[in-house]
């Protein structure tokens, strides 16, 4: 395993982030203390999680996926061997199940108290806020639009005196953002230096070879601001493992599952992945080795957050770290996203 450092501390974390959000829905208890087993003995540290998950977020399993891994805590004694992310909602007709204060200051302490209790720890390592609150756009979404009946007010200034008490209070070590763009992530970096309040150290957005837009206005900004991304999707949704062009897709895939997340197989991306497809079986490696390997190496990345659901995919995607890409492959897919760019944003 390769290992790098949060932003801006001393938290060693590895390069690859065992991601969750199955726990609870696809994967059953037990499938994910497999995960977690495998994962830190393959030498993975950092687990990133959500109140969320599982994803799809309902009412129903609600916060399943942090009992779970509470519950590995408790089995194992292992918490003090992982590095823990988790997240608070947000708002949205997608949480209004969990609550509808957004990120307000009894928000933030009753999301961070219930996910302590559900992890069965008294802290969490890097606490994040899982979307914007105001309209901006966001899955899927290209281009901005202003939209005249957004009600949000400015109030990064005091989200993050909320998050300082909770920090000097001990539940939470570090803050970063999620689902984030250019100007919110600014506005949270100009509010954090003005007023001695805590940075946000790391940005949790989808990222891979289908869905590069990070690489425009936030990758400058990761540079220049020392803000690592967290990169999620890494396979677009399973799409970059190529078991959809094949027709090897079992039938509780997530896209065969998740019919909402569309954006994932357009004629555009099935294009695209056909062509990244050739390019990895021409140099004698799997599609999703070639497209984990990808994410991995570039100069912004702090950690790429790897799913699955089972221990096969598991391992072939750890393994990814042990694989380096030549320039000739390196020119060869930045020929395939010049010809067609982003196709699953």
């Amino acid at each position: 395993m390769k290992y790098t450092t949060l932003p801006n501390t001393e938290i060693k974390v590895s390069k690859i982030c065992l991601g969750t959000m199955t726990w609870g829905n696809q994967n059953t208890q037990d499938e994910g203390f497999s995960q977690m087993d495998f994962a830190l003995d393959k030498g993975v540290n950092f687990f990133d999680t959500a109140e969320l998950y599982p994803v799809p977020a309902r009412k129903e399993t609600y916060a399943e996926t942090e009992r779970i891994i509470g519950n590995w805590f408790a089995k194992t004694g292992n918490r003090d061997k992982i590095i823990l992310g988790s997240k608070i909602a947000g708002t949205g007709d997608y949480t209004a199940h969990i609550r509808t204060n957004g990120f307000s200051k009894d928000a933030l302490n009753d999301a961070v108290n219930d996910s302590l209790k559900r992890l069965k720890t008294d802290y969490i390592d890097l606490y994040q806020l899982h979307w914007p609150e105001r309209d901006t756009n966001t899955f899927g979404k290209r281009d901005y639009n202003y939209n005249s009946n957004d009600k949000w007010e400015d109030n990064f200034n005091e989200i993050l005196h909320n998050l300082d008490d909770i920090i000097k209070s001990g539940k939470i070590r570090q803050v970063g953002i999620s689902n984030e763009k250019a100007w919110g992530t600014m506005r949270y970096l100009e509010e954090s230096r003005q007023h001695n309040l805590p940075k946000m150290i790391t940005i949790q957005n989808a990222y891979s070879l289908l869905c590069r837009p990070f690489e425009g206005d936030l990758a400058e900004v990761a540079h220049r601001e020392n803000i690592g991304l967290l990169a999620y999707s890494p396979m677009a949704f399973g799409v970059l493992s190529g078991k959809y062009i094949k027709g090897t897709a079992a039938k509780d895939a997530r896209l065969n599952v998740y019919s909402h997340f569309s954006r994932y197989n357009s004629a555009n991306a099935s294009e695209a992945t056909k062509r990244y497809l050739k390019i990895a079986e021409d140099n004698n490696m799997s599609l999703a080795q070639m497209s984990l390997a990808f994410v991995n190496e570039r100069p912004f990345i702090t950690s790429n957050i790897i799913g699955a659901t089972n221990l096969q995919q598991l391992e072939e995607n750890i393994d990814s770290i042990n694989i380096s890409l030549s320039n000739e492959i390196m020119e060869a897919i930045n020929a395939v996203h010049a010809e067609i760019p982003n196709p699953a944003t």
